[in-house]
């Protein structure tokens, strides 16, 4: 489901707080637009849609609306269900279209737990969580204020190829049977790029479009997120869906090195949304259905900065930020213990480089349906406010400690233990923490766990560039 409050009168609280939000941003808009004198190309994307802009801490984020104007009274903003809540509550413009902790925090400051976001069912850490008093709720709302995680309850498989032998939860919220997990809500935005929908995968299925897939789920989070009575119409899902696929967003605007798109530099949404994607474009792995063969330079958005002159700080930000395109393109990463990846071809080490898995060009996904366990949920990271599940295989009876079992959870295969999507890189700088279960707080501490985990050894300037660049996407 998605976020700020909805959209009928009873909820006046977000009409109030739309007019400031929407209104103020055109006027950022015109402003930007006349500072960094888009070109010909960019006046005639305009011309289809509209950008919308807020500052974040990295510079500014953009949304372009293909459709033009940010239509609220789409059923994306429309309280379709029993507890306040619309898709908006959890899917805000100004972080990239989904939310982070400083804005929750601050509209808990704000209005407490009268904001719809902070709801029992998916926002405490347990639906049976205290409320009663405002201290009470803090404790409550602890993983979503701390770092915007979302409860999501699933059950075990019936077929499951494992069984739960042990659980340390912090919370009392899990059960052999089903397991409270905690992760960060996804943006829903940049959608046509998709490859797979939620972090793990449970709305895919063999031969179900991206489409269909997006459609339902919009149909369950308003049953669930929004504890609806009933589904919403197949045409409010239509139209959910409609919207949702026009909207992308991107950072336009870096603090240091100003305009994204200035000098030849392509970034912004304006240019995401003309970028060229299929399933499988440009997969390491001989998916692409042209049989084009896979280009690990998958970002050429800032290739020309490289080749800036000057010792200005703007200028020095820009040759940054190509030089950590750069790294991200072509460093050597001998990738090892990954699991839907080694363990699917057989091979202990393969060559590769961070494009290996995000492919998608320019966008930085998983071209194509592949969750991945890089080690995000393993024990030895679990941190005290998460749950430790022990898991045994019924099988080989191998015993694994995870904090989410991730598409396990869907498959019930004990493969897909820990595995979960690579999301979408763009507008990342709005969107903190990182990772499904928000365990880096920032792009350094992301930065910082890749250098950790595939002992790639860099140096503290590739570690700032690597910053930069995932920064300006």
């Amino acid at each position: 489901m998605k976020s700020e409050s909805s959209l009928p009168a009873r909820h006046g609280q977000f009409k109030t707080r739309a007019a400031r939000s929407f209104t103020p941003i055109l006027l950022v808009t015109l402003l930007l637009a006349i500072a960094t004198s888009p070109r010909a190309e960019d006046r005639l994307a305009e011309g289809r849609g509209e950008r919308l802009s807020h500052q974040d801490k990295a510079g500014m984020i953009s949304t372009f609306n293909i459709n033009g104007p940010i239509d609220t009274d789409n059923p994306f903003f429309q309280d379709l269900g029993s507890n306040g809540r619309s898709c908006a509550t959890c899917h805000q413009p100004e972080d990239a279209w989904s939310i982070t902790p400083r804005h929750i925090r601050a509209r808990f400051n704000a209005g407490g737990a009268r904001d719809p976001l902070f709801r029992p069912n998916d926002g405490a850490v347990c639906p049976d969580a205290d409320v009663s008093s405002p201290r009470a709720q803090r404790s409550a709302y602890a993983l979503l204020l701390a770092k915007g995680l979302l409860r999501v309850g699933l059950p075990v498989p019936d077929d499951a190829e494992f069984s739960v032998l042990a659980i340390d939860d912090p919370y009392h919220c899990s059960t052999p049977l089903e397991l409270s997990l905690y992760r960060r809500p996804l943006p829903s935005a940049n959608l046509p790029f998709l490859s797979a929908v939620m972090w793990d995968g449970r709305e895919n299925a063999p031969g179900r479009s991206i489409l269909a897939a997006l459609k339902i789920q919009a149909k369950n989070a308003t049953l669930g997120h929004a504890q609806a009575q009933s589904a919403p119409t197949e045409e409010q899902l239509d139209q959910i869906v409609a919207f949702e696929t026009r909207l992308f967003t991107a950072q336009s605007r870096d603090r240091n090195a100003g305009p994204l798109r200035a000098r030849g530099g392509k970034g912004g949404p304006v240019a995401l949304s003309t970028q060229t994607f299929f399933i499988g474009i440009n997969d390491p792995l001989g998916g692409n259905p042209t049989g084009a063969p896979f280009d690990p330079r998958a970002f050429t958005l800032f290739a020309r900065w490289g080749n800036v002159q000057g010792g200005d700080r703007q200028s020095r930000a820009r040759r940054a930020i190509a030089r950590g395109e750069a790294i991200f393109n072509t460093r050597p990463i001998q990738i090892s213990g990954v699991a839907g990846l080694n363990d699917n071809l057989g091979i202990a080490v393969i060559p590769g480089t961070c494009t290996t898995c995000h492919d998608s060009p320019n966008v930085g996904n998983h071209s194509v349906v592949a969750p991945l366990n890089i080690g995000v949920s393993d024990a030895s990271r679990r941190t005290p406010d998460l749950p430790l599940f022990t898991l045994r295989c019924k099988t080989t009876g191998a015993v694994i400690e995870t904090s989410d079992p991730g598409r396990a959870m869907i498959s019930g295969r004990c493969a897909d233990i820990g595995k979960v999507k690579g999301p979408i890189l763009r507008g990342l700088a709005a969107r903190p923490p990182y990772f499904h279960n928000g365990s880096a707080a920032s792009l350094r501490d992301v930065v910082e766990f890749y250098d950790e985990r595939f002992k790639l050894v860099l140096s503290e300037r590739e570690k700032s560039d690597l910053v930069a660049f995932l920064r300006a996407l």
